[in-house]
């Protein structure tokens, strides 16, 4: 999934400490993307249940879901593993800096795939085993191999990048519709400030390592602003979406709105110029949206007081 960036552990080879081999098997999953995974996943569960919310199943199907990104995330470093090695950020990851054979981790992410796929096919039902799968594919079989042929990548990343929440919706509800969609939307269009942002920052790394990322290519820097600020204004109208079908009242549109106008104007601001404060700001402000907006659904009263329905 495309989403928040994980560093290697450079902190710890500055100070000559190799890894454990648990820590590096963990790296290989990307844990603080792993997180979000999980709690996308919840929330597309919570959703599902309109009346008394099953918590515990919920969370379950989060952690399937989970499964299935760190799978993903498993087989991406395999197949970034030489272009690692040519970034600083990532030249310490465990296959780039060669402490774990690629062998033992195919096996280790195809053994965390499979779980998900079963687990969540097996406690739920085959639509989220489905569509957790196509996470997968796309994520590690058309997205990680296109970043080094064109700047689309990011376009086709977002899309399996935005499908945790709907599997989890899928898992508890046996269909996709409703909140799904603006889960779904919301996480799509929101990461593309928020990797603008990160892309911008290591643009260097990128052309370093041959990987076709907006800013890193000619002309790209003052593109990465306005495509920032283009995604940011498409979240304003994309905020108060539930409101307008009738699926909330107008306090969740009010406070969405609000959040979602803070994190256009953050990538204005990047827009209007790009360097390194205004990238850490909008890069800090993505973060912090993005699970705000994703609690509000789950606040009750926020969906139901002044309800336009």
């Amino acid at each position: 999934m495309k989403m928040p960036r994980e560093t290697s552990h450079a902190s710890t080879a500055e100070v000559g400490e190799r890894p454990s081999l648990a820590a590096d098997f963990v790296t290989l999953t990307k844990p603080r993307i792993g997180t979000f995974v999980w709690f996308a996943g919840l929330v597309g569960g919570a959703l599902a249940q309109p009346g008394q919310v099953d918590w515990w199943r919920a969370a379950e199907a989060g952690l399937w879901v989970l499964l299935l990104g760190a799978g993903a995330s498993a087989f991406n470093q395999v197949l970034e593993r030489d272009t690692d090695r040519r970034m600083e950020r990532t030249e310490n990851r465990p296959l780039a800096a060669g402490r774990l054979r690629v062998r033992d981790a195919l096996l280790f992410g195809a053994l965390l795939s499979g779980a998900g796929t079963l687990g969540i096919a097996l406690r739920f039902n085959a639509l989220s085993a489905l569509l957790g799968l196509a996470t997968l594919v796309g994520y590690a079989l058309i997205y990680t191999p296109m970043k080094r042929v064109s700047s689309l990548n990011t376009i086709v990343g977002a899309l399996p990048g935005a499908m945790p929440p709907l599997v989890g919706y899928a898992a508890l509800a046996g269909a996709v519709d409703g909140w799904a969609y603006w889960l779904f939307a919301v996480l799509f269009v929101w990461q593309f400030p928020h990797f603008m942002a990160i892309a911008w920052l290591w643009r260097h790394d990128y052309a370093r390592a041959g990987l076709k990322m907006l800013p890193s290519t000619p002309e790209g820097e003052r593109h990465a602003g306005r495509q920032a600020l283009i995604h940011g204004l498409i979240l304003l109208p994309i905020s108060i979406l539930p409101t307008l079908h009738g699926q909330a009242g107008a306090a969740f549109a009010l406070i969405a709105f609000a959040l979602s106008a803070v994190y256009a104007s953050a990538a204005a601001a990047f827009a209007w110029k790009q360097d390194t404060k205004r990238a850490r700001i909008l890069l800090f402000t993505s973060l912090v949206y993005l699970p705000i907006v994703f609690t509000l659904p789950l606040v009750r009263p926020l969906v139901e007081w002044y309800s336009l329905s």
